[in-house]
């Protein structure tokens, strides 16, 4: 500390202790001495925050002391906050490095990067998952739990009579869909020394984990879920929509598949597959040369993929076209994924809490959520058979 101040405490001391003696003083007097002390110390404390502020912002380290820099702390005592200002003073003012930043060594010019607090890229290079293709399309609600979707496989005839005739009553039969309640979990637990040492990188990465987990596991649910504490998938129910069996991928396969798409369903329907089974689409053509499969770039420059003028969404959660994709496993299907429904009734967020029996920081989120498929009358799916070898 300043010698002034300390010397500035000392009497304000003093003046207090015969304050509160109250003997033989002037009041007046010491209202005015506290003042000019007062006055003194805060001269004497700007003029030093004033010097701490041009230091710390000099050219050499101008990333010394900055309030973000306190919160990050490293294993490395050369890449710590108290190593960087004594290297700033080091390089810049010619100050003796302390003690324990040095060993009783010789340092060889193969050492000296090592004698350079390192830095580290406020990042975390992870391998990308692809997800986020499947959740957009389908239909979302967000009712209680116990959600009854009434639904109906016949519809009325009309029929034409002649004068003064009638036609028959018709029954109107109704089913219904009943949504449950499933809980989608994800937590990550750290410990609470890594929670404190840990930079910012880590704790945005962290979060977005959980949440592309959850999506992930959200999309997988919507085309393979067994229907067991999560949601019914698309192609759990093998006797829904059409099923077109093959050994190959054609041209032929491509059009029969359109043909048993009714009219009525045409709209709104897209091929949902693996990117790998797409691109073995890519290279086949019509009896007229032309390409059925076709990778466009759109006014905003993403790739729009289209199998004879029909969307294609492409998908990890299905298997790519191969001969060992295996008997009556779907690869590829027609589909509108708004006859599909996404129940969630429990808003998605991150909360985080200390377990007290291990001192452990855990974030996690919780979902609750069902789905279903609503209409399946636009579904038609190309499922894999192998081809049978006739025996001589």
């Amino acid at each position: 500390m300043n010698k002034r101040l300390l010397e500035i405490m000392k009497e304000k001391e003093e003046l207090r202790a015969k304050i509160k003696d109250g003997k033989d003083i002037n009041l007046e007097e010491m209202m005015q001495k506290v003042e000019a002390l007062n006055k003194e110390e805060k001269e004497i404390r700007t003029r030093e925050k004033l010097l701490e502020d041009l230091n710390s912002n000099s050219e050499l380290g101008n990333n010394i002391n900055k309030p973000e820099d306190k919160k990050e702390q490293r294993n490395s005592k050369y890449d710590s906050e108290e190593y960087r200002a004594a290297f700033m003073d080091y390089v810049v003012k010619q100050k003796p490095m302390p003690k324990e930043f040095r060993e009783n060594q010789v340092t060889k010019t193969t050492d000296v990067g090592a004698i350079i607090p390192p830095t580290t890229l406020n990042k975390i290079v992870e391998k990308l998952e692809s997800y986020g293709n499947i959740l957009p399309l389908v239909n979302r609600t967000g009712f209680a739990s116990g959600l009854v979707v009434p639904t109906s496989s016949i519809k009325p005839v009309a029929t034409w009579v002649g004068e003064g005739e009638t036609s028959d009553k018709q029954k109107k039969t109704l089913g219904s869909v009943v949504f449950a309640a499933y809980k989608l979990r994800c937590a990550v637990a750290v410990s609470l020394e890594t929670n404190v040492m840990t930079w910012s990188a880590f704790e945005t990465t962290l979060i977005n984990n959980i949440v592309e987990a959850m999506a992930i596991a959200l999309e997988n649910s919507i085309i393979n879920g067994t229907g067991t504490k999560q949601p019914t998938g698309i192609l759990k129910d093998d006797s829904i929509g059409v099923k077109i069996e093959t050994d190959k991928i054609s041209y032929d396969l491509i059009t029969k598949a359109e043909g048993e798409l009714e009219e009525a369903y045409e709209a709104g329907a897209v091929w949902c597959m693996n990117k790998k089974t797409f691109m073995q689409f890519v290279g086949m053509t019509d009896s007229n040369g032309q390409p059925i499969a076709r990778v466009n770039y759109g006014i905003n420059g993403r790739q729009e993929k289209v199998l004879l003028g029909r969307t294609v969404v492409t998908t990890k959660f299905m298997p790519a076209f191969s001969t060992g994709v295996g008997d009556g496993k779907t690869f590829a299907f027609l589909y509108n994924f708004k006859d599909y429904t996404l129940n969630t009734n429990y808003q998605m967020g991150i909360k985080t809490y200390e377990d007290d029996d291990t001192d452990d920081i855990i974030r996690k989120s919780v979902l609750i959520a069902d789905g279903k498929v609503i209409d399946s009358n636009s579904l038609v799916k190309l499922v894999y058979k192998a081809a049978s070898v006739e025996k001589a």
